[in-house]
C-alpha cells in the first residue's frame, strides 16, 4: 500500500503512463509538436485501458495534458523572449481574453459531459488536420490584423478551446495570425507567450473543477490533473522526443505535414467512434 493506495493499482497505472510518455515523445519529435493533440489521445487510451470511467476520463487527460505542457510552455517564451521575438502588443491585446477563455472552459469541465470535449477535440483536429493537408501559405483573409474587438474575440475563441482541448493555443493562434498576414516567426512567438498563460492557469481550472469528482478519478489525481500522469510523462517524453526529431529530419517537410495531419484524422475518428459505441 503506498497513500492508502494498493501498489498492484499503483503499478499499473505507472506503466501505462510510461510507455505513453514514451509513444507521446517519440510523436512529438517527429511532428515537431508537444502539446495535447498528441498528448490528450495517448492519455485517453491509458485511462481507458486502467478502467477510468468514461464521464470523467476526457476532462482528465485535458487537465492533465495542460499540466504536463507548463514546463514546455515556460522554456519555450523565454527562449523567444531572450531573442526579442515577442510580439508585446498582440500580446497585450489577448492575454486578458485569453485568461477570462481558459477559466470558461473550466468552469465547462466541472458541468459539462465527457462527449463535449470529444466533440471540441474532432472539430478543431480537423481544422488543424485541414490546414496541413490543404492549407496554402497563399492563403489569408487579409494582410493586416483586424481590430481590437475582432482581436479580443479571437483571443477568448483560443483560450476556450484550448482550455477544452488539453492544448497550448499555439496552433490555433498560428491560423489565425498566419490567415490575417503576419509572419511565421512573430506567430510562432505569440504562441510561446500564450501558452504559458493557457497552460498554468488551464491547469488551475482543472484541478478546481475535478474536486467535487475526486471519488471518480484514479490514484494520486488531484482534481482533473494526473499527478502519476505529469510526473512520469512530461520527463520520459522530454527524453525520447529527440529520437522523434531524427526520423523526421529524414522526411521532408511537406511529408510531415501530410503526416500529422492524417494522424489528427485518424484521431478524430477514434473519438467518433467512442461517441456512437
Amino acid at each position: 500500500m503506498l497513500l492508502g493506495v494498493p501498489a498492484g493499482e499503483l503499478f499499473m497505472l505507472a506503466a501505462a503512463v510510461i510507455l505513453g510518455g514514451i509513444v507521446t515523445g517519440l510523436l512529438a519529435g517527429l511532428f515537431g509538436v508537444g502539446g495535447g493533440a498528441i498528448i490528450v489521445p495517448v492519455l485517453y487510451e491509458i485511462f481507458r485501458i486502467i478502467g477510468v470511467p468514461d464521464e470523467v476520463r476526457m476532462q482528465l487527460c485535458v487537465g492533465t495534458s495542460l499540466a504536463i505542457i507548463v514546463p514546455t510552455s515556460i522554456r519555450s517564451f523565454r527562449a523567444h523572449q531572450a531573442r526579442g521575438k515577442l510580439p508585446v502588443e498582440i500580446l497585450r491585446i489577448w492575454a486578458a481574453p485569453i485568461i477570462v477563455g481558459v477559466v470558461a472552459g473550466g468552469f465547462i469541465a466541472a458541468i459539462a459531459p465527457s462527449a463535449l470535449f470529444k466533440i471540441v477535440f474532432i472539430g478543431m483536429a480537423s481544422l488543424i488536420a485541414a490546414k496541413m493537408l490543404l492549407g496554402r501559405e497563399s492563403w489569408r483573409f487579409g494582410d493586416r490584423l483586424p481590430g481590437r474587438a475582432a482581436m479580443m474575440g479571437y483571443g477568448f475563441a483560443i483560450g476556450l478551446y484550448s482550455s477544452l482541448m488539453g492544448v497550448g493555443g499555439g496552433a490555433l493562434s498560428n491560423i489565425v495570425l498566419t490567415l490575417h498576414g503576419t509572419s511565421m516567426l512573430a506567430a510562432v512567438g505569440i504562441g510561446a507567450g500564450i501558452g504559458v498563460l493557457i497552460s498554468i492557469v488551464g491547469t488551475i481550472s482543472y484541478i478546481l473543477a475535478g474536486l467535487p469528482h475526486q471519488a471518480l478519478l484514479p490514484p494520486l489525481s488531484l482534481g482533473f490533473v494526473s499527478l502519476l500522469g505529469v510526473v512520469l510523462m512530461a520527463p520520459i517524453s522530454a527524453l525520447t522526443a529527440p529520437l522523434g526529431a531524427r526520423f523526421a529530419h529524414a522526411l521532408p517537410k511537406r511529408q510531415l505535414e501530410i503526416a500529422f495531419g492524417i494522424f489528427l484524422l485518424l484521431i478524430s475518428v477514434r473519438f467518433l467512434v467512442s461517441l456512437i459505441w
